[in-house]
């Protein structure tokens, strides 16, 4: 159940970062979403392996928008190398 509620949380946190990263993303407003769910999967099990959630336990809001919005500047960063 924390996996379906770590991909809820993930698409409204991919809406949040595209909002607090605007500009051109190479892959729009589905890349950024897909990388809202995985930023948010992530944070849930970093913050189970550090030991801030405990098992079933999902990522809070804020962390899932902080590993959405690292991933999103990854992204831009190989998304740009590939295209030069």
């Amino acid at each position: 159940m924390s996996i379906i509620w770590a991909i809820i949380i993930g698409f409204i946190v991919g809406l949040v970062a595209k909002f607090l990263m605007p500009g051109r993303d190479p892959g729009g407003f589905i890349v950024t979403t897909i990388l809202g769910i995985v930023g948010s999967v992530v944070a849930t099990y970093l913050g189970q392996a550090i030991g801030w959630y405990g098992p079933g336990q999902g990522a809070g809001f804020i962390a899932s928008v902080i590993g959405a919005i690292i991933l999103l500047i990854i992204y831009r960063m190989v998304a740009r190398r590939g295209a030069v």
